[in-house]
């Protein structure tokens, strides 16, 4: 992993949206695996400003959502599709049509996410996977307990995460739907990169756990230990429980490497 510990949650997001930006320049073509939730929109707003500013150019992107609710209304405010269209699609000069969520709506939700499966293979694969963890060490709506090789599913959401989702429900957490269909960690493995974005001392023992842990069902996450290009921003909140965080610090001091 390329551990990359910045002071705040603003630094975060300029270096994530820098690495999302080198991607782009290297392939205007990029498919991107989009995360919703707090984390990225950092990130999100970063990439708008370079849009704007002609930095940079998702006109030739795909883009693929991580997740979403079960049983939200097409337009719901919180319903991911709107929300990264919100977020990002309306921001910057990436095509609406060639923005992808599975089918929280479908009469029939393996099916849906065999689909989804199925699209995602048919574009070739996500070239850079944008993450997030939740405080329980889940990544997309892979809770802990979910099989590190799991692929795109309906799911069961805990009730703390939708305790901490309840905050874009007015705090109405009868709200938050209880399922979804989420990308599984094997398919989200298979991404040729992935970009973790996390901020706030909340997420400092998820990320002790997934950066330096043992690779556990227990924590959904540290499954990218697993993966061969990982890169991970972080703020000094979120990185304060790392025993290694000296040894990242040098490692970037002293410039690229294999780790």
């Amino acid at each position: 992993m390329e551990i990359l510990i910045e002071r705040d949650a603003e630094a975060v997001a300029r270096s994530a949206a820098g690495v999302v930006i080198d991607q782009l320049g290297a392939n205007p073509r990029t498919v991107l695996g989009l995360a919703t939730g707090s984390s990225p929109l950092g990130l999100y707003q970063e990439l708008a400003a370079a849009v704007r500013d002609g930095r940079t150019s998702l006109a030739g992107c795909r883009g693929f959502l991580l997740d979403e609710y079960v049983g939200l209304p097409a337009g719901h405010p919180e319903r991911y599709r709107t929300v990264i269209q919100r977020e990002l699609v309306d921001q910057v000069d990436l095509d609406p049509d060639r923005v992808q969520g599975p089918d929280g709506l479908a009469d029939d939700l393996d099916e849906a996410a065999a689909r989804y499966e199925a699209a995602i293979r048919e574009a070739g694969g996500v070239d850079l996977q944008v993450l997030g963890v939740g405080a329980n060490g889940h990544i997309a709506f892979n809770e802990p307990g979910s099989s590190l090789a799991s692929r795109t599913r309906p799911a069961v959401l805990t009730q703390r995460t939708r305790e901490a989702n309840a905050r874009f429900f007015e705090d109405e957490i009868d709200a938050v739907p209880r399922r979804c269909l989420t990308q599984g960690i094997g398919t989200i493995l298979e991404a040729r990169h992935l970009l973790m974005v996390v901020a706030g001392e909340h997420k400092a023992e998820a990320v002790a756990q997934f950066v330096e842990g043992p690779v556990s069902a227990r924590c959904p996450a540290s499954a990218l230990q697993l993966h061969p290009r990982v890169t991970v921003c972080l703020d000094e909140a979120a990185a304060s429980r790392l025993e290694l965080g000296d040894y990242y610090r040098e490692v970037r001091a002293a410039g690229p490497t294999a780790d």
